[in-house]
């Protein structure tokens, strides 16, 4: 008869499943998922840190861009200028007029990204106190005087810029499989002409489109690039920035469905061909998040213009605010919803100027003649 040592005695049964083990087939997928795009996040941030030796980075002197201390800026946003170049020697500083000027305006809270295009020839006042066309600033003061117009004219707080020449856009089309974009008999014919220029810019080939007729046509970077400078079709600069906007758009979402194979080849390409004021740091973290943003609404800068036949004093064609004051209140409530905005002195002070030299005033069905009179 055994005897009871009064012991207990542990029975050995099946081990209960801890940890992974244990997770439902839902979760282990997810973490499965979340660890892969870990990693190439990871693995992303390792290859672009690993060539940020070939971007130009130039530090902004921000005494020098002309942010008001009267602006009370929205938080939650950040504001970029993006400068496009028609560069033959890849130089990316002053000589340089900017064929494109952009504000990109990042709203970190709902991920949305909204453009606005300011018109090349529109009159505005440069650092030094004389008017000539936006894009002239770029030409004179390089990207810190290009910002600092922006800044001074349009009450605005931009700190960062990136600037690429034409040659990096028609390498990431070419490297993302060209776009799909549906054209006009006349763009199709200007598109054509451009090539001719783009091609022995970039050094990059393209295939003439042969009957030129309207539809929808798969362009490589050289005509994309060539489709997005045309002006002189209806609508002439305004119809221009429209079709910049669309390029841009469209090689964003063909980014996004790059792997990292791809991804890192235009890396390669484009980076010599970029500078901006971001640090490196600054764009390893804006690399990691750059998937969650969507591009939302775009528009052009003035709202309001007109185009006059002559300016006392100025020769060639210029865009000019109906009010600059009037202007810069829309572009703010076109960037902030909901918000109501006044003007800064300087900002009133450069509209009342515009409006004498020009006789161009807000609101008028003729040059200096009030719809209300």
């Amino acid at each position: 008869m055994a005897r009871n040592t009064g012991k207990k005695v542990r029975r050995r049964g099946r081990r209960r499943k801890r940890g992974f083990a244990t997770w439902s087939i839902g979760k282990k997928i997810g973490a499965v998922l979340g660890g892969t795009l870990l990693g190439v996040v990871v693995i992303g941030s390792v290859i672009l840190a690993s060539k940020m030796n070939k971007l130009s980075s130039v530090k902004l002197d921000t005494d020098k861009l002309n942010i008001s201390d009267e602006v009370k800026h929205e938080k939650g946003y950040t504001n970029v200028a993006l400068f496009g170049l028609d560069s033959r020697e890849n130089d990316l500083g002053k000589g340089n007029r900017s064929d494109t000027i952009i504000i990109a305006s990042l709203n970190n809270d709902t991920k949305e990204v909204k453009l606005v295009s300011i018109y090349r020839d529109t009159l505005l006042e440069l650092d030094d106190g004389s008017y000539n066309k936006a894009n002239s600033a770029y030409s004179f003061g390089g990207p810190e005087g290009a910002v600092s117009l922006i800044n001074r004219n349009l009450d605005m707080n931009i700190e960062k810029y990136v600037t690429v020449n034409f040659n990096a856009l028609v390498d990431v089309i070419d490297a993302v499989g060209g776009l799909d974009l549906e054209l006009t008999h006349d763009e199709v014919v200007h598109m054509n002409n451009y090539c001719v220029e783009t091609s022995k810019v970039t050094g990059k080939k393209y295939k003439k489109i042969e009957p030129a007729v309207a539809g929808t046509y798969k362009l490589n970077g050289v005509q994309a690039v060539s489709y997005a400078r045309i002006r002189y079709t209806a609508g002439g600069d305004y119809k221009r920035t429209e079709r910049q906007r669309l390029v841009l758009k469209k090689t964003a979402d063909k980014l996004k469905q790059q792997d990292l194979a791809t991804l890192n080849k235009i890396i390669d390409k484009v980076m010599p061909e970029v500078s901006t004021s971001f640090t490196t740091k600054e764009i390893l973290s804006l690399a990691t998040g750059a998937f969650d943003y969507e591009l939302g609404e775009t528009t052009g800068f003035p709202f309001d213009l007109e185009t006059p036949e002559q300016i006392p004093g100025y020769s060639g064609s210029y865009v000019i605010p109906k009010g600059l004051e009037e202007n810069v209140i829309k572009l703010h409530q076109f960037l902030y919803p909901n918000k109501d905005y006044t003007p800064t002195a300087t900002v009133t002070d450069i509209s009342n100027t515009l409006n004498d030299m020009t006789n161009v005033y807000p609101n008028t069905t003729e040059s200096g003649t009030s719809q209300n009179e």
